[in-house]
């Protein structure tokens, strides 16, 4: 470090500005001139220190009554520390009270410099006010408020403590983005491509046929410090195809075990209200999710598909998943657990295949309805996960042409899908297609065909298996009225409830 006297002291208020000094002033006492210019290279943590500021005369260090005043820029690896303001009783650290800035690639990389443990992030920037009282009686407490910022293409705003307590320090506070883009949360789990991770620093990557996120969380930082943080999301901007439009969360973290309850989004005129517990005192990490889907319209889930726009149709949901691994790719490789959804009064077509970005999708309406938007009644989904495979207790696709049976497995271990497409023509209009679809391959690019047997009638054999009344009772809990409508779900899970299938008519020739 290098220390050299200026040229002359200059004076408190050319460095922090008229309104800074007089708020100092008012607290009790006049700051000093600054007097020396320092530099500073090395290390500091194992990462590159380099920094350059001004500080008040050294004589003056003595004198305890008058704020010390302190000016730096420094960098320490991708960190970038700006910062101005005064330090008072500077021979005994007493408090500090400092504009502060900071910006960097990642929050997360903000650990190993502070011991905070904070999320990864997109690259941010902030500037706020920091106030340190260094010798509190429960720890040395910091409060950064009032701070503005950016994360990512976000803005950020609101207040954090931080108190150096025992047996853990923790952090609490509360945050605000006003304008929230939904692709900034991709790193809380990992989901942020491969070129965004290494910006941040980030070590793990993606594999290339790979969709579930597979880098691993830091639980080792999680029983560093306790947290409770509250988080707001007034607007969330998206695609058409992720109709979020708010989110508001409360995270916990307590010696090792983080929870989100409730993490609630809004989703397309209803919400997704979710409860996450991750236990990272253990090896792997365990966790649970349940979540909650009502009543998702879906002419807001598909706003540019002409059809739904007069739909009363919601989406219904529920899920129950528990699993271990130290990514998300291994949570749910493992998994336990079920879920359930509902749909009633919807339309389905090639068209809005393309717009859900479902080329599979595509490909089966177009070989069982062509080119037409053909009406859903009711769409009902219940699936059972035991150690990563998801398989189809009940998946049924009620139209106003056909009846569509999906049976299969979507492996998330292995991320594989495979899946079998049956459908059964209704009265008199009658559909082409005289065998089952299969859907099968990686989740990133499945594929789809016709298989090479005859279609037979299903619906019989489904009840003599005695396999369809439990899932359909189960998911007559989602049945809601939809827009003073009636929901159309509920006769076709009622017959199937009592062990009947649906009323088809078989094609005369």
């Amino acid at each position: 470090m290098l220390i050299d006297p200026l040229g002359k002291p200059i004076p408190y208020s050319d460095i922090v500005g008229a309104k800074a000094a007089k708020t100092a002033q008012d607290k009790g006492g006049s700051p000093q001139d600054y007097a020396f210019a320092l530099k500073v290279k090395g290390q500091y943590h194992g990462q590159s220190l380099t920094g350059q500021g001004k500080i008040g005369g050294l004589l003056a260090l003595q004198d305890a009554s008058k704020p010390f005043p302190l000016q730096a820029q420094a960098k320490i690896g991708d960190t970038r520390i700006e910062l101005a303001g005064t330090l008072t009783d500077p021979l005994n650290l007493g408090a500090l009270d400092l504009r502060l800035k900071l910006a960097g690639a990642s929050l997360g990389n903000l650990y190993p410099l502070t011991g905070v443990t904070l999320p990864d992030t997109p690259p941010y920037s902030t500037d706020g006010h920091l106030i340190a009282k260094l010798h509190d009686e429960a720890g040395a407490k910091f409060t950064y408020e009032q701070f503005n910022g950016k994360i990512g293409s976000s803005d950020i705003h609101g207040d954090l403590t931080y108190v150096a307590s025992q047996p853990r320090p923790k952090l609490s506070g509360a945050l605000l983005s006003n304008q929230l883009l939904f692709a900034d949360l991709a790193p809380l789990i990992g989901a942020d491509s491969n070129d965004k991770q290494k910006a941040r620093g980030g070590e793990s990557k993606q594999p290339a046929d790979k969709v579930l996120p597979v880098e691993e969380f830091k639980t080792d930082r999680w029983r560093a410090m306790d947290a409770d943080v509250e988080f707001t999301g007034k607007r969330i901007v998206h695609s058409e195809k992720l109709p979020f439009n708010d989110l508001y969360t409360h995270l916990k973290l307590n010696d090792g075990e983080l929870s989100l309850e409730p993490l609630r989004f809004g989703v397309a005129g209803g919400n997704l209200d979710a409860q996450i517990r991750l236990n990272g005192r253990t090896e792997p990490l365990e966790g649970r999710a349940k979540l909650t889907a009502r009543r998702f319209k879906l002419k807001e889930l598909f706003p540019t598909f002409e059809p739904m726009k007069t739909s009363f149709g919601e989406l219904n949901g529920d899920a129950d998943i528990s699993g271990r691994g130290n990514s998300v790719a291994k949570l749910l490789g493992g998994a336990n657990g079920k879920l359930k959804m509902l749909i009633n009064d919807g339309a389905i077509s090639r068209e809005l295949m393309e717009l859900a970005g479902l080329n599979v999708g595509n490909y089966v309406v177009g070989k069982i309805f062509g080119d037409k938007e053909v009406k859903i009644n009711c769409a009902a989904a219940d699936f059972d996960i035991k150690s990563g495979l998801a398989t189809t207790q009940l998946f049924v696709f009620d139209t106003e042409n056909a009846i569509i049976y999906i049976d299969g497995t979507a492996n998330m271990a292995t991320e594989q899908l495979d899946l079998t497409v049956t459908p059964e023509s209704k009265g008199w209009r009658l559909i082409s297609l005289r065998s089952p679809l299969y859907v099968r391959g990686k989740f990133i690019k499945p594929d789809a065909g016709v298989k090479a047997v005859p279609l037979m009638l299903r619906g019989a054999g489904m009840v003599a298996l005695g396999v369809i009344a439990a899932p359909a009772a189960g998911l007559l809990a989602l049945v809601a009225p939809s827009g003073g409508e009636p929901n159309q779900c509920a006769p076709l899970l009622e017959q199937m409830k009592a062990g009947k299938a649906p009323v088809t008519v078989k094609p005369t020739k």
